[in-house]
């Protein structure tokens, strides 16, 4: 015949074991419950467009509700005039759209570009790559960097938006080598092309909301972490600064630098004789010996014991590194792929701005740097 047991005594629990169990408990309801580690911000889910065909310099997130649906387009609303361009961006919170054409894919050019110190949430960027061998590795390669940025990265390095475009057209030249592009047989066609990339992916991307284009060529590797900063305090409508290379001097046996961007440029009266006698698809070309235009190059105007804030009035602009009000654009003014006054592409876009009352300026002793083949 069995015993009957008496009766249970449960010991009491070490409050130390309850207070552990319960943190416990609330971690794993967060884990579960929370948003993931690679998700936006409250701040930035508030701002993210909630589909496609919202602005392109919104940033996109797709939603898990409305059972996988797809929201039908949004109606906007915009008022321009409270769209601030002024000489002080970060403290009145201005978006900035960067702008890269991009052949081939440096990797200095992304980490100059990850060091830039305007806050990334306020920046854009855009991307256009062609279709071809070259283009292919370099979209591969780009689309690495920016996976690695905007997923796993701290959130105070992740863009506003990324947005990439493949352009339809064939690159008028095989090869991108540095000796290729610049022959001078091969300007026309080559910086014709370079036009259209650069008006395809502008009218792709210029959101309402808007302040400043940069336009930053992808072999563009070094420039001062407040480039935005510093040529936005000018409030000038076109701005440059000078462009340099770094390159290794055979004779001094030393590190040397040189002159690169002889697009930037104050017109001359010989270069204006040229333009009145040649025929409507001519175009004047910069830093070729068969074509002396005699015009006054940035390049050369360095001073490196003067103020780097000092400014040269331009006729001529290059594209390396040019911050825009995004209002030039608005006007109207592009690049054009066709001689225009004998000018093409950002000499062009120079004198259409020019033609729209925007003058562009320079800065000569304000440098960025060019990668060296």
């Amino acid at each position: 015949m069995a015993r009957p047991l008496g009766p249970v005594r449960l010991k009491k629990a070490n409050p130390i074991t309850i207070v552990i169990g319960g943190a416990l408990c609330i971690f794993i309801l967060y884990f579960i419950l929370g948003p993931s580690g690679t998700d936006f911000s409250a701040a930035r889910k508030a701002a993210a467009a909630s589909h496609p065909l919202s602005p392109p310099t919104s940033a996109f997130r797709k939603s898990s509700k409305n059972g996988g649906k797809t929201k039908p387009p949004p109606v906007m609303r915009y008022n321009l005039n409270n769209v601030t361009i002024t000489h002080n961006p970060v403290e009145n919170r201005e978006n900035v759209l960067i702008l890269t054409p991009m052949a081939r894919f440096y990797q200095e050019y992304w980490d100059n570009l990850m060091k830039l110190s305007y806050p990334h949430e306020l920046i854009t960027l855009g991307f256009i790559l062609p279709k071809n061998k070259e283009g292919n590795a370099a979209t591969s390669e780009l689309q690495k960097q920016i996976a690695k940025t905007q997923t796993s990265g701290p959130e105070k390095a992740r863009f506003n938006s990324i947005i990439i475009l493949r352009q339809e057209f064939d690159p008028p030249i095989s090869s991108q080598d540095e000796v290729e592009r610049h022959k001078m047989q091969n300007q026309r066609a080559r910086r014709a092309a370079m036009a259209k990339a650069r008006n395809s992916l502008l009218f792709t991307t210029l959101g309402p909301a808007v302040s400043w284009v940069l336009w930053l060529d992808a072999d563009i590797i070094e420039t001062p972490p407040t480039l935005i900063q510093d040529l936005a305090l000018h409030d000038k409508p076109l701005i440059a600064p000078n462009c340099f290379q770094r390159y290794y001097n055979t004779e001094t046996k030393k590190m040397d630098e040189r002159p690169y961007d002889f697009n930037n440029w104050q017109d001359s009266p010989t270069a204006q004789q040229l333009g009145e006698k040649m025929g409507p698809d001519e175009i004047l070309l910069e830093g070729y010996q068969d074509m002396p235009t005699y015009r006054s190059l940035m390049a050369f105007m360095y001073k490196p014991d003067e103020d780097k804030h000092t400014e040269v009035p331009l006729d001529g602009v290059g594209g390396t590194a040019l911050l825009v009000k995004a209002d030039v654009h608005r006007d109207g003014a592009m690049f054009p792929a066709f001689p225009f006054y004998h000018l093409i592409e950002t000499e062009g876009f120079a004198k259409m701005a020019k033609r729209l009352g925007w003058q562009a300026t320079g800065l000569p002793n304000y440098k960025v740097y060019h990668y060296n083949e």
